[in-house]
């Protein structure tokens, strides 16, 4: 039974999102798994499940009250560990380990040290109860060095397996100071991101690495994204794939046509773009207000804004 988050004023402040990434995408039996584990625990709703095979991952997009998301990220967390080897993984994407990231996200009143905390209390969890090794970063780092999760995630399991316990810049905030087959996991707080990419007709993935490297944030490009080059399960296509971490200062519509002209400059068209996960309703409607010339629209235009807004004040006035 799908679960049902309250809408009253007493509860809307605890309202949180978590977006845990696994390191599993062909496997459906263990995806499976891995979503009704999150699923089984009361009060929180499994918004989204996305599953990438060429990039053997799967991510789920969870929502409710902060107590029960962290159980159900725990949960989930446990399950990924039993079932995936990071000795055998293969995939396109950065990865650490079984479970590779969990960031929890505030929504409504919600204040991003809530955040923190969760992702603190998770943390420990995971290392005393899962004998994970856990970084922490974002907003709920420890260590300035930490903040930027492609940082933690660069040396990859492999490398990272070389490094922990040997080298003090790579000792854990939780949990052992060795990686065993599930790897070692990052949680984090952190503003909405949106993870987005753009397919080019084309087999050069140095041309896809190329364009990555001239619109992240880190090259001096775009601000606020974060950008790779990756293959696809189609030979002929490459990807753009990019975190936009504050739609204010680079919006969707901005990081697409920064990459459409840069592939237009090598004469490569680009195929189709693909939201891994959710958006918030705003990020549509500026991406409509640019492409239709209609700069008064809001999420307020929207009438499904209008009656999950309605639905609210119900609740809350028969709470």
């Amino acid at each position: 039974m799908a679960a049902v988050i309250s809408w009253s004023k007493e509860r809307r402040v605890g309202l949180v999102e978590c977006v845990p990434n696994f390191s599993e995408g062909r496997r459906l039996d263990v995806v499976e798994s891995i979503r009704s584990a999150a699923a089984a625990v009361e009060g929180v709703a499994v918004l989204d499940l996305h599953r990438d095979p060429t990039h053997n991952r799967s991510v789920l997009t969870l929502a409710g009250e902060g107590t029960p998301v962290l159980e159900a990220a725990l949960q989930a967390a446990r399950a990924a560990t039993e079932r995936i080897d990071m000795l055998q993984h293969r995939g396109e994407h950065p990865r650490i380990g079984a479970v590779n990231v969990i960031p929890f996200v505030p929504l409504g009143a919600t204040e991003m040290s809530a955040c923190v905390v969760l992702a603190r209390q998770l943390a420990e969890r995971l290392g005393s109860e899962l004998g994970l090794p856990v970084f922490l970063y974002a907003e709920a780092a420890t260590r300035p060095e930490r903040r930027l999760l492609p940082d933690i995630r660069k040396p990859q399991y492999e490398g990272l397996a070389d490094l922990v316990g040997r080298d003090p810049r790579f000792a854990p905030d939780f949990g052992p100071a060795r990686l065993g087959p599930a790897g070692a996991t990052a949680v984090g707080a952190r503003p909405f991101l949106v993870a987005f990419n753009v397919n080019l007709e084309s087999a050069d993935l140095g041309l896809a690495r190329s364009i990555a490297r001239a619109i992240r944030a880190s090259s001096g490009g775009l601000p606020a994204v974060q950008a790779l080059g990756m293959r696809t399960a189609d030979p002929q296509v490459v990807q753009v794939s990019m975190n936009l971490l504050d739609l204010a200062q680079t919006p969707l519509h901005v990081a697409f046509q920064a990459v459409c002209a840069r592939a237009q400059q090598h004469g490569v068209r680009v195929r189709e773009s693909e939201l891994v996960g959710l958006l918030p309703t705003a990020a549509l409607a500026a991406t409509s207000t640019c492409a239709l010339q209609l700069p008064a629209l809001t999420p307020h235009h929207a009438v499904e804004t209008r009656l999950l807004e309605l639905l609210a004040r119900q609740a809350a006035q028969s709470s």
